[in-house]
């Protein structure tokens, strides 16, 4: 452990009801907090508009609370930059920010790892450990959450929006983007790893996710929001040596819409043969997914899971992808896409 060093934590949500008194648990300030031998000494709360009680409940087990204006568009980007300006206002020497959202619950004993793991590399900027769903056997979609989260070990090139990051590094960036209304922790870490910083995933359990996906439309909206969030970053970052997001960005439109307009247009001329090769190409693709899982270790179920929603997955992603463009078009804000 660095010595003196101090951890603020900066709990986002809206609306999360008994997940965000779980997720306060876990960061040390409710009722029943869970013991740690490193405690932080600043804990914050950020509300976007929540009508469940949110703020008040985070007050009342000692939280410093930001309830977020409702006259800017809400983000999770924003309400991260706005609960660590909060965190150093009140703790002006904290070294380092653990971030977590309200539908998680940080594990016992990670806060003195990542400590630890920034004690052993100076250029470490951004730490993260693994993260689980908490109920993985409640839908299906829940298991392919579970499944994403699944990374190994070592220098990584973007964590997600849960992580343990250090202050200087956020700093020097100047935090998130707050107008990016999804993957803004892509776009985050494209810009403190061009700051020289590294970004280390370690082998310890981080945090207990709750997805809470239950239905098919709740995962379309999901997917509708990855879409929106390649469209958007590969926007502002495409155009770098990485060309982040611009695979993904053209495999959507690749899958998503070009196939099925050619093969719809040739089906009078080719009797419908162009259709079948549409759907034996989804097949392919399918087939290749699902190699890939099991070549990771993954059960055949989950890989043969995990392949078939990733296929369909390029339709919805192309509907969020296109409302991007569209907003951008009409300058419209980029309003977040919530899917719970």
């Amino acid at each position: 452990m660095i010595p003196g060093s101090s951890v603020a934590i900066v709990a986002i949500g809206r609306n999360e009801g008994e997940r965000l008194k779980a997720c306060l648990r876990a960061a040390g300030v409710s009722p029943a907090p869970v013991s740690s031998a490193l405690n932080a000494r600043t804990v914050v709360y950020v509300d976007s508009g929540s009508v469940d009680g949110s703020a008040e409940y985070a007050r009342s087990v000692g939280c410093r609370v930001v309830e977020l204006d409702a006259s800017l568009p809400f983000t999770a980007a924003r309400a991260r930059n706005e609960g660590f300006a909060c965190a150093i206002e009140h703790s002006p020497d904290t070294e380092f920010v653990q971030f977590v959202d309200g539908d998680c619950e940080l594990e016992q004993g990670w806060l003195e790892a990542a400590v630890a793991a920034f004690a052993a590399r100076d250029d470490a900027g951004m730490v993260c450990g693994h993260v689980r769903e908490i109920h993985p056997e409640a839908s299906v979609f829940n298991r392919l959450c579970d499944l994403e989260w699944r990374q190994a070990p070592g220098e990584i090139v973007t964590a997600g929006g849960r992580f343990m990051g250090r202050a200087r590094a956020f700093k020097e960036v100047g935090g998130f983007r707050p107008d990016v209304i999804a993957a803004e922790d892509d776009e985050f870490c494209i810009r403190v790893r061009r700051q020289g910083w590294k970004i280390l995933m370690i082998d310890a359990p981080m945090a207990r996710h709750d997805v809470a996906i239950t239905s098919f439309r709740q995962w379309w909206r999901r997917m509708r929001r990855s879409g929106h969030a390649y469209a958007q970053v590969a926007a502002l970052h495409g155009g770098g040596e990485e060309r982040y997001f611009v695979r993904d960005r053209r495999r959507i439109l690749v899958w998503g819409l070009a196939l099925p307009i050619v093969a719809l247009i040739l089906a009078p001329f080719t009797r419908g043969i162009s259709l079948a090769v549409m759907i034996a190409a989804y097949l392919l693709q399918l087939i290749h997914t699902a190699r890939g899982c099991r070549t990771r270790g993954w059960a055949v179920t989950d890989a043969w899971t995990y392949g078939f929603f990733s296929v369909i997955s390029r339709f919805p992603a192309l509907q969020g992808l296109l409302e991007y463009y569209w907003r951008r078009l009409c300058g419209r804000a980029m309003t977040i896409i919530e899917y719970k």
